[in-house]
């Protein structure tokens, strides 16, 4: 499946427009990860385990967004936009993917 942020695929032509699709995450740091995220924030550097957070959170909503493609019978997604947000006290990461499900002919 080609997933991308561009509202088409250079060399292809969408043959059929699906819908929109989008995928989910949330996910909590622990107390642990927020403490040494604090610290961090205190002496400066970058913060690793929410870094691993965030990322754990995009491949889920991106797994999510091209599992309901592929239910639409979609080859492709066009269109991507990706937000991030902090839920509650800042100790949940969301992210949201948003695109066009396509389907495109070589």
């Amino acid at each position: 499946m080609i997933l991308t942020t561009t509202p088409g695929i250079e060399g292809t032509n969408i043959i059929k427009y699906h819908d929109v699709v989008t995928g989910e995450a949330i996910l909590g740091a622990n107390v642990f990860k927020d403490l040494f995220a604090s610290i961090r924030d205190i002496v400066g550097g970058r913060s690793h385990a929410y870094e691993g957070e965030l990322r754990r959170a995009r491949e889920i909503a991106f797994e999510e967004l091209e599992h309901e493609a592929r239910r639409l019978g979609a080859n492709a997604v066009v269109g991507i936009d990706l937000d991030y947000e902090t839920v509650g006290q800042g100790s949940m990461f969301m992210v949201t993917i948003s695109g066009t499900a396509v389907t495109i002919s070589d």
